[in-house]
């Protein structure tokens, strides 16, 4: 077994309604982070992406030039999948399956960015479901759960139902991204807000207000993976992977059992609590031992219920732990999203928080935590998702 280790960042502007094609977008992140690393794009074997991404592998090849391919993954789940397409990634190194693998996410996702009239082009997919439904959302749309807002304000009520959590936790959440964000050049939302804003934001479903929300917009990330020995002799040196997991137990996923379990809130050893044990089990450390931990939210609630489920709080804890300042930067001990996040920087399906993982251990990030030595990196974890562990390399 070899490890793995990200050497090389890059992504696209983000901006709303920018007029490129998705592998327009794709070919720009993925150069740039073959320049990061100043390895020559052709020179890449392997390629990890989302099982919605529309940029496909024979076209990568053609653009690109690649000499070989050598090896091809997908990973479900949007807002989950994040962590998990570095976890394959790093799989598929630490195996020598290939040598030098990309993973990348690149979006159409502003509301007048649709291309097509399949979900996964571009847009709202929720917004072309049609008046007639044969698979899951039949159940739902009827009763107006239609968008991932709807679901997850039903989990955000259960949560505030069970433990006594406030919306003005997640609100208090926001406003430490948007902070974040202010700071941040590459952020799409500059201007910081506070919580009266928070409290004056339109509600899009009780609790989530419209600054809870992931932002819609247009953008691509990539990073490039290969082995520590490797990355060494890069430019831009190495962060190891630590340890990664991916998650795929009964937890609340587009509300298939909304009343069967309760394990989406740890009170039964599965989904990520489980999932939290065995990533820092494999890589020997604690939750304890993290710096500064990237969180994908496709809204601000998520944050405290995987901050619980990993370990860095009690169960029901996120709430008073997100109120105690811990989560901003430069305060507190454990800075989440430090890059603005998903309300903040952009949205690009969470897989831009992996690239501010990277530059928080290069000692290159804008909100710069102080001897950050080990990064946290999850996807959502109200759908099949995963995680990972990075550190400086020693």
């Amino acid at each position: 077994m070899r490890t793995a280790a990200v050497a090389g960042i890059g992504q696209t502007r983000f901006a709303k309604n920018m007029g490129r094609t998705e592998l327009d977008l794709a070919v720009e992140a993925i150069g740039a982070a073959c320049s990061d690393a100043g390895v020559e794009p052709r020179t890449v074997d392997g390629f990890v992406s989302f099982h919605v991404e529309q940029v496909s592998e024979v076209d990568l090849v053609t653009t690109l030039g690649i000499d070989e391919l050598r090896y091809m993954a997908r990973t479900p789940s949007g807002g989950g999948g994040a962590a998990s397409i570095l976890g394959l990634a790093a799989m598929a190194v630490e195996h020598g399956t290939a040598e030098q693998v990309i993973v990348f996410r690149a979006r159409n996702r502003s509301k007048a960015a649709s291309y097509g009239s399949d979900p996964n082009q571009g847009g709202r997919p929720w917004a072309k479901s049609g008046s007639r439904l044969r698979d899951f959302r039949q159940w739902h749309h009827p009763f107006g759960v239609a968008a991932p807002a709807h679901e997850m304000a039903l989990i955000g009520r259960r949560h505030m139902g069970v433990y006594g959590t406030r919306a003005e936790h997640f609100g208090m959440q926001a406003v430490a991204q948007r902070f974040h964000a202010s700071r941040n050049p590459d952020a799409i939302m500059r201007d910081p807000i506070t919580l009266d804003d928070w409290y004056a934001a339109r509600p899009i479903a009780e609790p989530i207000r419209l600054v809870d929300c992931s932002l819609e917009n247009d953008g691509a990330v990539a990073l490039l993976v290969t082995t520590v020995e490797r990355a060494r002799d890069l430019q831009a040196g190495a962060i190891p992977v630590l340890g990664h997991v991916q998650l795929g137990a009964p937890i609340h996923t587009e509300l298939s059992d909304f009343f069967a379990t309760t394990a989406a809130y740890g009170e039964h050893d599965s989904g990520a609590v489980v999932a939290g044990r065995r990533l820092f089990g494999r890589a020997g450390i604690t939750p304890a031992d993290v710096d500064v931990a990237m969180v994908v939210e496709p809204f601000s609630l998520t944050v405290p219920l995987a901050l619980e489920q990993y370990g860095f709080c009690g169960m029901g804890e996120g709430g008073p732990f997100i109120e105690s300042g811990a989560t901003r930067w430069p305060d507190g001990g454990l800075p989440v999203n430090t890059h603005g996040g998903s309300n903040g920087e952009a949205f690009v399906h969470g897989v831009n928080h992996l690239p501010e993982a990277v530059r928080q251990l290069r000692g290159t990030a804008v909100n710069q935590v102080e001897g950050a030595e080990v990064a946290f990196a999850c996807g959502a974890i109200t759908d099949p998702s995963g995680a990972v562990l990075l550190g400086v390399d020693r």
